[in-house]
This record gives structure tokens, sequence and C-alpha cells, in this order.
């Protein structure tokens, strides 16, 4: 191979899963706690733009997930895992 042109999902979709992810942060998050509802929808987001970055960093069947939550400070009020 000489030259390769590759268009990536990730790279591809990664404004779209950022506002995705945002959008479902705003209808989740109604002071400082991380609903478990919403791990799910975040996961459910990402994986439908990109269903191989979801699969590629799997851990025993699932997305690992780690979702924090700061203010406008940038005080962390939560801290949520998911593997």
């Amino acid at each position: 191979m000489k030259k390769v042109n590759l268009i990536i999902a990730t790279g591809q979709n990664n404004l779209a899963m950022n506002r995705t992810v945002a959008q479902i942060a705003r209808h989740f998050i109604h002071g400082t706690k991380i609903p478990e509802g919403m791990l799910n929808r975040v996961e459910a987001g990402i994986r439908a733009f990109d269903p191989c970055l979801s699969c590629s960093t799997h851990a025993v069947g699932q997305m690992p997930l780690h979702v924090q939550l700061f203010d406008a400070e940038e005080n962390l009020l939560a801290d949520v895992c998911q593997n």
C-alpha cells in the first residue's frame, strides 16, 4: 500500500456523539446525582453513532462508562463508573 484514505466513524461522528451526551445530561441531571437510567441512555447514544467504538472498548460484554458531574467552578459533584 502506498496511500490509504480512511473515514473512521469515531472521528466523523464525534460532534454528534458529544451533542447527544450533552442533551441526555440536560434531560437526566437535576441536582447533584447521576441517575442509573442516564448511564444506559449515554451508552445507547454513543452506540447509535459509533457501534464499533462500543465493541472495541468493551469489558466483559459491557461498554465501560465513567461519568463525572462538575459544577461551574469545576468541583466534582458526582462520579459513577459502570464496567
